[in-house]
């Protein structure tokens, strides 16, 4: 055991946990009062349910047996037959239970990307059905085929930390999701807690540097460039997306500044760990100006996207791959990208971001318009205008009469 990398890949699992709450925050800051609650417990509860999925049946059918193709086998469920103290195949370096634990943390996070899309109109029965079934036909098998060593893997398709497994197939399938439940009934409310809003950023942008820096599974010079490509990729998306909207409203908004923070974190994430750091600063600019005309476009399309999941995590996902495809650098990891030559190497990045966001958005509309035989999807507009908090959960975030 390397003690060195064991203790980053703790600290690392610790960080990409961080995160969820995070995004709790974010997204509870972001929603109006009479549903905070509501869009926080389907971030939480998404902690418990996948661990529980992921200890099970989720790790085995990730990670073990099917080689080359779309999904494992049961041979690990309920981790049978790994010993606490085996190491991780990779490179021996740290136990096997941390690369678990560390997995587990991303499946953890990636459902929950999506319930911003649709605050307010899924009930919650609903939702856990969609959580489980969600993760057992998309995220468990793109995770094998790309992490797991499955059929992309072997096509060459490289995504450093979840370009296309997180963030396409959950900015997709909230896209879907909009599309299926329809737009809010009452009038879009305003955020109702920008401070929280920049709790929750805050916490998404230092749990990052677990997600990125993590992913290298390993501490050397690729595992100190994807930290700080992280953290120049956010920088610049988020102050491009603070002069873009500035020049176009006439006062610079804080919640752009933020948002745009959450897109550069979203696009680097794929190629965090093969482009150098001038690449980063333009996949940051990009970011920040692709992610904002994303979020334009939603707007014009009438799609009722709450809290721009599409925008900033399913396009920055897009982008970001494409982005890789373009910017792989031999200069620092092994894989060329268009700039360098490799013409097939991008057209594989573009095939497989494209093939993960069209089956994430149509197999979770199928999946809702399945679930809505067994329970109803869409709540009621009574509950609506009540608030889900309320109606839901019989809970308020703030006690009004205290305040």
């Amino acid at each position: 055991m390397d003690t060195g990398v064991t203790a980053f890949m703790i600290l690392s699992v610790s960080l990409v946990m961080l995160m969820t709450p995070g995004l709790a925050f974010f997204y509870g800051g972001l929603a109006c009062k009479r549903n905070i609650l509501g869009v926080m417990m389907q971030t939480f509860v998404s902690l418990g349910i996948t661990t529980i999925m992921w200890v099970g049946i989720g790790y085995s059918l990730c990670f073990s047996g099917g080689e080359g193709g779309i999904i494992g086998n049961l041979d690990w469920a309920f981790l049978k037959g790994i010993a606490f103290d085996s190491m991780y195949s990779g490179n021996g370096k740290f136990p096997t239970y941390i690369f678990i634990a560390y997995q587990m943390m991303f499946a953890i996070i990636t459902p929950a990307l999506i319930t911003g899309a649709f605050v307010n109109r899924i009930t919650f029965k609903a939702y856990l059905i969609f959580l489980v079934i969600w993760q057992l036909f998309v995220y468990y098998p793109f995770v094998h085929m790309i992490w797991g060593g499955g059929i992309l893997a072997q096509w060459g398709v490289l995504d450093f930390a979840g370009g296309i497994v997180v963030h396409a197939t959950a900015g997709f399938a909230a896209l879907a999701s909009v599309i299926y439940v329809g737009k809010r009934r009452g009038k879009p409310s305003p955020p109702n807690s920008i401070p929280l809003v920049a709790i929750g950023t805050a916490l998404l942008w230092f749990g990052w540097y677990g997600f990125n820096a993590g992913s290298e599974l390993d501490l050397n010079g690729i595992t100190t460039l994807a930290f700080l490509n992280t953290d120049i990729a956010a920088s610049f998306a988020a102050i491009t997306w603070l002069i873009i909207e500035w020049s176009r409203e006439g006062k610079p908004k804080f919640v752009g500044l933020l948002t745009g923070a959450v897109a550069g974190l979203a696009t680097i994430t794929p190629a965090a760990g093969y482009v150098p750091v001038w690449a980063a600063i333009i996949i940051g600019i990009s970011a920040g100006a692709l992610c904002y005309l994303a979020v334009q476009l939603k707007n014009r399309l009438g799609w009722d996207d709450a809290l721009d999941v599409w925008g900033v995590h399913g396009m920055g996902g897009v982008f970001g791959t494409i982005l890789l495809g373009v910017f792989a650098s031999t200069a620092v990891n092994t894989q060329a990208g268009l700039l360098e030559g490799d013409y097939m190497f991008f057209m594989k990045e573009i095939v497989a971001v494209i093939i993960a966001a069209a089956y994430g958005f149509f197999f979770t509309y199928l999946m809702l318009a399945l679930i809505n035989f067994i329970t109803p999807v869409k709540v009621s507009e009574e509950d609506e205008l009540a608030g889900l908090d309320y109606s839901m959960h019989r809970e308020k975030a703030y006690d009004e009469g205290a305040l």
